[in-house]
């Protein structure tokens, strides 16, 4: 029987869900104030019910994104010399043969740069978010929080998919982690040496 470890808690997971969802909701309506789409409008019933959900669909990712700063952030921020070579060989995503890669932690380095990332674009989102709600009268200050909100969005809408890739067809058994929240320790040793090791596993 394969000997399974635990890498993510039930917590961690569902956050993750719901942080997920969250972002699916906030770029449905998102697009729709955008572009005006008439199709949205009716199947959200019009644009006040939508912007009801973004409003508040944006509080709900503010709240899961905050709570994911006490599972992540601190591991995001610790970078090493096995970092840098991580960084230098490209995780091995850029090479033909086979590229030793150094051992890695809980999050190896290209998690922790996206994580990094994603942290600071979803602060600035949220940020000129609260200033669009808040402050709609004051024109200057709108206008520049919708051009970083959309900016930032453009960022996000980018990298989203690429994380949902590398997270399950890219890399095979990562998927099942925020699943289950467990993989086989022969997968964990390959991929997260220095966190198994660390964890006495």
């Amino acid at each position: 029987m394969t000997e399974m470890v635990r890498k993510a808690t039930t917590e961690e997971i569902i956050n993750h869900w719901i942080m997920a969802i969250s972002f699916f909701l906030l770029t449905v309506t998102g697009f729709a104030f955008l572009f005006q789409l008439k199709q949205l409008n009716a199947l959200f019933g019009n644009f006040n019910v939508m912007r009801f959900l973004h409003n508040w669909g944006g509080l709900v990712f503010t709240a899961s994104l905050f709570y994911s700063m006490s599972s992540y952030l601190k591991e995001a921020i610790a970078f090493t010399v096995d970092d840098i070579e991580w960084i230098k060989k490209a995780g091995g995503y850029l090479s033909r043969g086979k590229v030793e890669i150094p051992p890695q932690g809980l999050l190896n380095t290209g998690q922790k740069l996206f994580y990094l990332a994603f942290l600071f674009f979803s602060f600035l989102i949220i940020v000129s978010g609260f200033v669009i709600w808040f402050l709609g009268g004051a024109i200057k200050p709108v206008l520049l929080a919708h051009f970083i909100h959309t900016v930032s969005f453009d960022f996000l809408i980018f990298a989203i998919p690429a994380h949902i890739y590398l997270g399950s067809l890219a890399n095979p058994g990562t998927f099942r982690i925020m699943v289950y929240g467990t993989v086989p320790l022969a997968w964990a040793r390959k991929r997260h040496g220095k966190w198994v090791k660390e964890k006495g596993f």
